[in-house]
């Protein structure tokens, strides 16, 4: 089962993956982002793509 998980220590809030990838992302109530869905290939991405949406690269992805 594929697992994205967002370091929240490195997450600044800046929401370039919110931007790039609404369907899966989205900034929570504390100001990060969080993943709203883990099926990022069914949208039509790769690994790779996502994991480096992030600047301070704070998403990444278990398989």
């Amino acid at each position: 089962m594929t697992k994205i998980n967002i370091d929240k220590e490195k997450c600044i809030g800046c929401g370039t993956c919110v931007a790039m990838f609404p369907e899966i992302f989205e900034l929570g109530d504390d100001g990060k982002s969080k993943a709203i869905s883990d099926d990022y290939t069914g949208a039509g991405y790769d690994k790779d793509t996502i994991e480096q949406a992030c600047p301070t690269g704070a998403i990444s992805i278990e398989e």
